[in-house]
């Protein structure tokens, strides 16, 4: 203990208990220590008196600190190999490896396990079974290479213990002996080792039969399901652990000789059963009480009376006296509904029935109830009574336990006392009573607690004994308690410490004596501390305090805790002495006057009060009447549990004789059970686990010091230490001690003794040399002693010399220092002096360093001194010579300022006349420029002017024309609309036409609200406007309804008169058949007369199968036999559906009216309802041919001898009725056609003039000079009128109302497939019509050209066509994803069937040179698309501009060529679960490319629909004995598929059917297909012109857009004319002082020119004077 070495000081004012300090001087009286943490605390401590060695008072040596790679290499893990083991030593290393979560500590054999208070990860299944392979290598003498070994664990001890029970092949049973004090890990710990244990006992060795692993498998789980049973009913919360086991047990786990677990049994010691009636607050009862009372189930709780209603606003567990009196608090780690639920499954997982466990949970319940009975002092005889206070609390609380009422109430009142075979009986007081409902209490549960061991037992047990070869014991016992008030229970508790802490002496004793033999040393009996004379205090006969305490229960009613104490007192301290002659009984007189002894344990000295019930506690006697209840109870479990405990308390001396069995005390139990645990423990190997305690507030990373200490003094582990000190206490390895000491001898060359280890030498044999050579220095030390300091041969010698405290010589027994084979064994004052050389020879190399530095220190500043010196001079000297040279600078300065001082003055005349002459010059120019753009400006406006005029004449000129137009257009379209009046399903096109209107007057609005966005007037108009707009469109919508019911309507009449028809058919053949033999008769067949005209198309393109068609021959007589009343019932049907027709007249005219007035709103002019009628009157036609039919009907049915004038075959086109026209025919017959045909048209057109005419009515006419038409009046000539009628119509109607109007059932024939696109005749729109007839056969031919159009287009489409592909798919919740961007791509349309819908269009992408050479062809870089699932085919690039459309990797800049939008087309498909909406985008090569698609793709969708979906118009026909399944299939088919298919109709011979034949009727069927021809084609170009009218929608919403535009740059280009104007004002302002300053420039120079004159003049004249 040199100077400046740091030790360790005892502190017994703070909680550090031991502080680190560092010596500061020292006297062989005293030394002086300053503490580390506060350098300020100087403080001295004095030598101990009567001891050799120099030793201080609470002063030990603090060991060198490991540095990090030590302590990674565990060179911490056992404190035994730390030079010096003493308490703070010990301390200290616990401390520093709990703060680093290293919770487990090797102190030799010992275990040290800290509480860690949280969860660490050191117990998963990977440690586990790393700890088994170490375990089972090391058992195999297998060492693992190159691998750290496993640091200290639980599961080292565990597997240790396991190791050497099976080692050499020998059974030896082992122990292992876990203490603590309460909290500080005991039963976790025991969890842990039965973990392990049983893991190694069940898996270790494979088994051969099935049945027996699953067997072992089972054991397994009962043994570890039994600890929370034993935890439920012995566990309860303390102050300082919440799961203390408040009984001590010893698990002994049975193995064979294979090392299977067999099974396990359990021995209890000491449960504490005060607990039940008394805890202290905070604390809680056992477990079970809480589980039973928290966790119970609604029926339960019903069951056994736990009723809130009863407990007045307090939790149950509150409520109860026993669960109550702590507080009741929550554990902190689990909940005890929870905790029910475990042990109810480990109840099950032992086997036990429902009925054993409801049984034992309602016995917990009736003990609860049993602490609510209360007691009423009553007078019986004239003495105190006690009497139960609530008997229906009684009679639950009996019946819950299980006993007889009136037994169970008069064993709480009522005391019974034996004597001679006499009974007395006598009534208790109040008091006693309560006492004695405790004491059943006790009694019952700790008769329960047994019976639950035993059935444990049972369960875990092993069946046969021959089959356990060995076993491990677990022992889990309480620690060390010393408290306030100790009772007899911390007397029985320290007792069984003190028994085992004298095993644990002997055991560490007997491994010292080991480890001195291995190491071969000399050594000699070593006496270590017994504590037999304070087992013989406790237990020794007749003079034991526990003997004395029998002897005082024995003498009954006369024996109390006063006398007991005075026993005591006179056997121990006789003639009024405080200490005992062993000095380990004591008591002051205070104390004996309160009957409390003490007893000096080997943990420290204990305080017993005797008073606190010592004879009562150990008696634990069974009252009579309670003894009679258990025995008679109704309940086996209550006469089970009894038996037991009866069996456990009856002395086994007595069993011989014939007399009253006696039962043991307490006492007795406990000294016999501790004897029997000692002598297991002894008969085997044991291994010490200490479990320790860092602090009380149960806080993690958090240790006490103090507590610590006294854990460690009270756990054994400092005397154990103090026992391997007592030999050779330090031990240093070979290479630890050659290393740490050879310093020592300086002057010793290394030849002599090497300096290292590394020459290859044997450590031993160096380290006898060292000592040798120690020896042999000490001696000449004190032979010649160490000389003065100027004898000195070096410095570093005369340093040593120098220092004030020299060591003691090294002269010391050399038997002090012993070398084993591995270690040196050395005794304190040998290690002393060493140690003190050791210091003495570090402070001489510091103070010969420290000296070293401080010259070099001194040379430097010596040198930076010097440089700083010369660079003063050097700056001084610097600024000498600058301030010189500032002088001459600033004299240069001046003689420059003058000069330019006056250069300054001659350039400011030379600046003003230059700027004059400048703004003159300007003032000239901008003149004459003015007067230049004055010229152009009058020639720019007269060339506007004579531009302009021209203009408005060429546009007048055009709007004529246009206007004139127009009304040819509205005159030819006004004849059909008189038609178009009865087309039902006309009122769908005219529907969907509202809604475009309606659509295109919100455009209207919403782009006249943005233009008048400004104005408030113009807001409030809009406003007024757009309600208006709502009220018309709701009436629109209830229009809507309304059609579309009459439209359900005329479906169900359409069926009715199908059937009708049918019928008529039927009843028609019928009659033919009937008649047949008067068909011959031709005379009826020639009345008429008439040739039918010839077909407007050629007859040679109209080719019909004869099969096909079939002629039915209807003559007058068959006419004259059709039944009246069919003709009635056709005529009744048909007059129904000219009122429904009527109806939806009548509605579209309404509806027309409507949008006429919202037209005239909008423009400002108000309509009354009579010009909105007359507007939209209907025109009443002659008499149609429908009438004709009904009138030649009336005529047959009245039976006129006339025949009806029925229509003719010849009347019908051939392509109507399906008849060829023969060669054979006439030019006669043509001419008498196309008479009839001229005078059919001249008779339209008087009936459509005459129409005209009635359609122009003074109303009509009012209304018209309202909207503005100009010309409408009376006196106009009724042409004038039909053009102002035309052109008024034309302003009514929409938009897509002027595209031509298509007559249907003209389609391509079969027989046109040849036909080329330039052999049509251009027609419709594009030629002059000038009849009706022209225009139905231009038509005509234009949808013929059309549709070879689209033949070719399938076959260009089949064979591919280039574009480039752009595919997106979108999604709502994320952006834009380009699944492919500007990839040229061959879209082909691939057939896979026959049908439309089985049709996809492909992507592919062609291979290039390589790709083809290989044979890869052709690969599809998308997915293909069906046509089924295109929804929208539209021009341009919808929704995307064009130019930000994304470019391939390869070709960065295509979004250049992007910019086009007319070369795009954009299809719009059906969603799919990826993405929402998917839009491809076609970049095509020519807009004529891109309308060609487009019109072909359109097409395709319509002939899907129309073929393979539902028709647009509903009108079609079907008869059900024409067509049939292969009819309706081969109407699917792709358009160039082979569609005629042959009826299945009569055919009649040609030879029956007569040429010349002019009355031939057309079938019904024939009709019916031709109809169904017509309309389909009809709603193909219906669909088609559909989307072109969505396309013109769309180009109108884009010039809206640009007309905005428009807008936008015009007031742009306005804005910026008019910053040019006066950017123009501004430059004409300026040149005109430009100017000015040019003509002040002038004047200057001319004066300068005169100035310099005149001094070359002046400097002549001098030079003439001169000269």
């Amino acid at each position: 203990m040199e100077a400046g070495a740091n030790v360790w000081c005892r502190d017994t004012e703070t909680d550090r208990a031991w502080i680190l300090t560092e010596v500061v001087s020292k006297t062989p009286e005293e030394i002086e220590l300053s503490d580390v943490e506060q350098p300020e605390n100087v403080f001295k401590r004095k030598r101990i008196e009567g001891e050799e060695a120099i030793r201080y008072d609470g002063v030990e040596l603090a060991n060198t600190p490991l540095s990090d790679e030590e302590k990674a290499m565990g060179k911490d893990d056992d404190l035994i190999t730390l030079p010096h083991l003493h308490e703070p030593a010990l301390l200290h290393a616990v401390q520093e490896r709990f703060m680093n979560d290293k919770i487990y500590t090797w102190t030799g054999p010992i275990l040290i396990a800290v509480n860690p208070f949280m969860r660490l990860p050191v117990y998963s299944k990977e440690i586990l079974e790393s700890y088994r392979q170490a375990g089972l290598l090391k058992s195999q003498n297998i060492q693992s290479s190159g691998k750290k070994p496993l640091g200290p664990h639980i599961y080292a001890i565990a597997d240790t213990s396991y190791r050497q029970m099976m080692a050499g092949g020998k059974c030896r049973s082992q122990s292992v002996l876990i203490s603590g004090e309460s909290g500080a890990g005991k039963t976790e710990s025991t969890k842990i080792v039965m973990v392990y244990l049983t893991t190694l006992g069940s898996g270790d060795s494979s088994m051969s039969i099935a049945e027996e692993k699953k067997e072992e498998s089972s054991v397994m789980d009962r043994v570890m399901q039994s600890n929370p049973i034993l935890e439920a009913f012995g566990n309860a919360k303390t102050l300082r652990n919440d799961n203390s086991s408040r009984f001590g047990k010893y698990i002994e786990l049975g193995f064979n000789k294979r090392g299977i677990l067999m099974g396990a049994r359990v021995q209890t010691y000491l449960l504490e059963k005060v607990r039940l009636g008394f805890h202290a607050s905070g604390e809680r009862n056992y477990h079970i009480f809480y589980q039973v009372i928290r966790g119970a189930s609604e029926e339960q709780k019903k069951k056994w009376d736990f009723h809130d209603a009863h407990t007045g606003g307090l939790e149950l567990a509150n409520y109860f006296r026993y669960t109550g009196l702590g507080g009741a608090p929550e554990l902190r780690g689990q909940k005890d509904d929870a905790g029910l639920v475990e042990s109810v499954e480990a109840m099950r997982g032992m086997n036990w029935s429902e009925e054993k466990i409801d049984t034992v949970l309602t016995l917990v319940a009736g003990l609860a109830h049993l602490g609510q009975i209360s007691f009423n002092s009553v007078e019986v005889s004239g003495a105190e009574a006690a009497e139960i206070a609530d008997l229906k609390e009684a009679e639950k609380t009996a019946d819950l336990i299980g006993v007889n009422f009136e037994q169970f109430s008069r064993a709480l009142t009522e005391k019974k006392l034996v004597t001679r075979g006499d009974s007395i009986i006598t009534k208790l007081t109040p008091t006693q009573a309560a006492d004695a409902r405790d004491a059943l209490s006790k009694t019952i549960y700790g008769a329960l607690f047994l019976w639950i061991v035993k059935q444990v037992n049972s369960c875990i047990g092993w069946e046969e004994s021959d089959d356990v070869r060995c076993s491990i014991g677990v022992l889990d016992i309480f620690g060390f308690e010393s408290f306030a008030v100790n009772s007899f229970e911390q007397l029985c508790i320290n007792f069984t410490n003190e028994a085992l802490q004298q095993q644990f002496n002997k055991f560490v004793f007997k491994l010292e004596q080991e480890e001195y033999n291995r190491e071969q040393i000399d050594w000699a009996f070593i006496s270590f501390p017994d504590n037999q004379d304070i087992l013989d205090l406790i237990q020794k006969k007749p003079t034991g305090i526990l003997a004395m305490l029998d002897d005082e229960c024995r003498v009954g009613s006369r024996g109390s805790d006063r006398n007991f104490a005075d026993r005591m007192f006179k056997s121990y301290l006789p003639n009024k002495l405080t200490v005992s002659e062993n000095k380990r009984f004591s008591a002051t007189a205070i104390q004996k006057a309160k009957s409390i002894f003490c007893v000096t344990h080997f943990a420290g000295e204990v305080k017993y009060s005797a008073t606190t019930g010592f004879l009562e506690k150990n008696k634990d006697e069974v009252p009579i009447m309670c003894q009679e209840m258990c025995e008679e109870a109704p309940s086996s479990l209550i006469r089970d549990t009894y038996a037991v405990q009866k069996k456990a308390v009856e002395d086994a001396s007595t069993k011989a004789t014939r007399g009253p069995k006696k039962t043991k005390t307490v006492g007795q139990q406990f000294k016999e059970q501790l004897a029997v645990l000692i002598q297991n423990v002894e008969s085997t190997e044991p291994h010490y686990i200490r479990c320790l305690k860092p602090n009380d507030a149960a806080r993690s990373h958090f240790l006490t010091r103090k507590r610590l200490t006294e854990q460690l003094r009270c756990g054994g582990v400092l005397e154990a230490i103090r026992v391997a000190r007592m030999g050779y206490p330090i031990r240093l390895p070979h290479e630890t001690f050659f290393q740490r000491y050879r310093v020592l001898l300086p002057s010793v060359s290394g030849d002599i003794l090497p300096w290292n280890l590394e020459g290859g030498q044997e450590p031993q044999k160096l380290c006898v040399q060292l000592v040798d050579k120690l020896l042999e220095n000490g001696a000449e030390e004190v032979a010649s002693g160490r000389g003065t300091p100027e004898e000195a041969t070096s410095r570093t010698e005369k340093i040593r010399r120098m220092q004030a405290t020299q060591p003691d010589p090294m002269d010391f027994p050399k038997s002090d220092v012993q070398l084993g084979l591995s270690k040196v064994f050395m005794r304190k004052p040998p290690h002393d002096i060493l140690e003190a050389h050791l210091v003495y020879h570090q402070s001489a190399s510091c103070i010969l360093i420290q000296s070293t530095i401080r010259g070099a220190q001194k040379y430097m500043e010596f040198y930076m001194m010097k440089a700083a010196t010369a660079m003063v001079q050097r700056w001084y000297r610097g600024c000498m010579g600058r301030a010189r040279w500032w002088r001459l600078r600033e004299a240069q300065a001046a003689e420059l300022l003058t000069k330019q001082f006056r250069m300054l003055l001659v350039r400011n005349r030379y600046i003003t006349m230059l700027n004059g002459t400048v703004k003159y010059q300007a003032y000239f120019r901008g003149y004459s420029c003015r007067r230049l753009l004055a010229t152009k400006k009058i020639q720019t406006h007269y060339r506007m002017y004579k531009c302009a005029h021209a203009y408005r004449i060429l546009k007048s000129a055009t709007i004529a024309v246009q206007c004139k137009a127009r009304q040819r257009k509205a005159q030819k379209i006004l004849a059909e609309l008189v038609g178009e009046q009865k087309n039902i399903g006309k009122l769908r096109e005219n529907n969907e036409a509202l809604k475009l209107e309606m659509a295109s007057l919100k455009a209207m609005l919403a782009a006249q609200a943005q233009n008048s966005s400004n104005k408030e007037e113009n807001m409030k108009e809009l406003i007024e406007k757009q309600k208006e707009i709502e009220k018309l469109e709701k009436r629109v919508a209830e229009l809507e309804k309304l059609l579309e019911e009459e439209k359900a309507h005329v479906e169900r009449l359409q069926k009715d008169m199908a059937k009708a028809q049918e019928n008529a058919e039927k009843k028609i053949l019928s009659l033919q058949q009937q008649e047949s033999s008067r068909r011959t008769s031709t005379s009826m067949r020639n009345v008429g007369g008439v040739t039918p005209p010839h077909s407007p198309v050629p007859f040679k393109k109209a080719v019909r199968s004869p099969s096909k068609t079939t002629h039915l021959a209807a003559t007058d007589e068959n006419s004259q036999m059709v039944d009246s009343a069919v003709i009635t019932q056709h005529l009744e049907e048909i007059a129904r559906l000219e009122r429904e027709l009527e109806i939806e007249k009548r509605a579209r005219r309404e509806a027309g009216g409507e949008i006429i007035k919202l037209r005239a709103e909008i423009s400002g002019v108000e309509l009354g309802d009579s010009e909105v009628k007359a507007l939209v009157k209907p025109i009443t036609p002659s008499k149609s041919s429908d009438e004709d039919v009904r009138d030649r009907l009336r005529a047959l049915s009245a039976g006129s001898s006339s025949p009806p004038l029925l229509p003719k075959v010849n009347d019908l086109a051939p392509e109507v009725t399906g008849a060829e026209e023969s060669p054979d025919n006439d030019l006669s017959k043509r001419d008498i056609n196309e008479e009839i045909n001229r005078e059919s048209d001249k008779q339209e057109d008087e009936e459509m003039k005459k129409i005209r005419k009635e359609a122009v009515t003074p109303e009509v006419l009012t209304a018209l000079q309202k909207l503005g038409v100009k010309g409408a009046s009376n006196n106009r000539v009724f042409e004038e009128e039909k053009k102002e009628q035309a052109k008024t119509i034309s302003l009514l109607k929409s938009p897509t109302d002027y595209l031509p109007l298509v007559k249907r059932g003209f389609g391509l024939q079969p027989g046109d497939d040849d036909l080329q696109e330039d052999q049509v005749m251009q027609a419709g729109w594009k030629v002059d019509i000038t009849n009706r007839k022209e225009r139905e056969e231009g038509l005509r031919d234009e949808v013929r050209m059309f549709e070879i159009k689209m033949r070719k287009f399938y076959q260009s489409l089949e064979e591919g066509v280039e574009v480039t592909l752009w595919q997106l798919n979108h999604n709502d919740d994320t952006n834009n994803d380009f699944v492919l961007s500007a990839s040229p791509i061959n879209l082909k349309l691939q057939r896979r069937g026959e049908f439309l819908v089985q049709a996809v269009l492909t992507f592919n992408q062609r291979g290039g040179f390589i790709g083809k050479a290989f044979g890869r062809g052709d690969k599809s870089v998308v997915d293909p698309l069906a046509l089924h699932e295109i929804l929208e085919v539209k021009a341009g690039c919808a929704g995307f501009e064009p130019a930000k459309l994304p470019s391939s990797s390869k070709n960065k800049k295509s979004g250049v060529d992007n910019k086009q939008d007319s070369v795009f087309l954009t299809v719009k498909a059906s969603p799919t679960p990826l993405a929402n909406r998917r839009l491809y985008f076609f970049k095509f090569k020519s807009r004529s490319a891109r309308n060609d698609l487009m019109q072909g793709l359109r097409g395709l969708l319509a002939d899907l629909q129309i073929h393979e979906g539902v028709s647009i118009s509903a009108l079609h026909t079907h008869d059900g004995k024409a067509t049939g399944l292969h009819k309706e299939r081969s109407s699917r088919r792709m358009p160039n598929a082979n569609s005629i298919v042959a009826h299945n109709e009569p055919h009649i011979p040609e030879s029956k059917q007569d040429q010349n034949a002019p009355d031939i009727l057309v079938p019904l069927s024939e009709v019916h297909k031709a109809l169904n021809k017509e309309r389909q084609s009809y709603d193909k170009l219906l669909l088609m012109m559909l989307q072109g009218g969505t396309d013109l929608k769309d180009k109108e919403e884009e010039m809206l857009k640009m007309r905005g535009k428009l807008a936008s740059v015009t007031k742009e280009s306005e804005e910026k004319d008019r910053i040019q104007g006066n950017d123009s004002k501004l430059i004409m302002q300026l040149s005109k002082k430009l100017e000015m300053l040019l003509m002040e420039n002038e004047d200057l120079r001319d004066q300068n020119d005169r100035l310099n004159s005149r001094l070359v003049a002046v400097e002549c004249e001098k030079m003439n004077l001169m000269t």
